[in-house]
């Protein structure tokens, strides 16, 4: 389902009701996508041998208080001075549903002071969203007519 052919071609049909899951067209694709699928699942449990390490670092000086999030030329910020480095756009502006979780998750602390732990999280969330959206782009299955 993460396949971008799947998703184009099942648009519609998955506003409307359950996705259908087609029937891989040989074993060797079969294997393929479930291999890309194992590391997606891997990723969506946060399990640490599959996020690596997060080269987002948050800087600046101030108190880890969510007041003001916002996205500019690979910095999200969360106050005037705090921001976290080195996002790509792709893991800002990517949708879950309809919802886009790295603005979602610290738009919903805003006013709190982000932990140590907080900020770890909020690293792994935002490598979790860019290897899905590169590993999505690497899955390809043939789709019958």
């Amino acid at each position: 389902m993460h396949c971008p052919a799947y998703r184009e071609t099942y648009a519609e049909f998955l506003k409307i009701d359950f996705p259908r899951i087609p029937w891989p067209h040989d074993a060797a694709e079969f294997w393929d996508i479930s291999e890309k699928g194992g590391q997606l699942r891997r990723l969506h449990l946060m399990e640490p041998a599959a996020i690596g390490p997060a080269p987002y670092p948050f800087t600046g000086e101030g108190d880890n208080t969510v007041e003001a999030v916002s996205f500019d030329n690979g910095h999200v910020w969360i106050n005037g001075t705090q921001h976290f480095e080195n996002v790509p756009e792709i893991a800002w502006n990517f949708h879950i549903g309809g919802y886009q979780p790295a603005q979602k998750w610290l738009k919903d602390r805003k006013g709190r002071a982000l932990s140590f732990d907080d900020v770890r999280h909020y690293q792994n969330i935002i490598k979790i969203l860019s290897e899905t959206d590169r590993i999505m782009k690497t899955i390809s299955m043939t789709l019958a007519a």
